[in-house]
């Protein structure tokens, strides 16, 4: 079992929790704590923002916290064995940072079955995340 697992989700993409969550409720057993992790992507330009409504990125956050405490009040029937984070940035970047701040020994992701489109499109965060991660990564199809 693991003391502390991260899992990294997108809310809007059930396959990204769907399988890896219960896989990240065994893995911690009974004692373990999940730290579930959302991430607001980065807009990756400062032009980009300037088109959006003042205070957007917070609304964003804000409303990515409340939606991951409603995601956690559904899924985890003790949910002290649970803490939210919401992250900001770069996916990969954001998940490999936040497995050092709360100190993860097991990062839990979801990655589609591989073909060419799928490995470019979806999995290029899974990819640099395995390659670059200070701990075991479990990636779960």
């Amino acid at each position: 079992m693991h003391d502390i697992v991260l899992l990294p989700i997108d809310l809007q993409h059930p396959e990204s929790w769907e399988k890896a969550l219960p896989a990240a409720q065994r893995l911690a057993g009974d004692q373990g704590i999940i730290h579930l992790l959302g991430i607001v992507h980065d807009f990756g330009s400062s032009m980009v923002a300037t088109f959006l409504p003042k205070g957007y990125e917070q609304t964003v956050l804000q409303q990515m916290k409340q939606a991951l405490d409603d995601f956690a009040s559904r899924h985890f029937p003790d949910e002290a064995r649970v803490q939210i984070h919401v992250g900001h940035g770069h996916v990969a970047e954001t998940i490999l940072k936040a497995a050092v701040r709360y100190k993860a020994d097991l990062i839990v992701m979801a990655s589609d079955n591989p073909d060419e489109l799928r490995s470019i499109r979806v999995s290029r965060d899974v990819n640099a995340v395995v390659r670059h991660s200070p701990v075991s990564v479990m990636v779960v199809r």
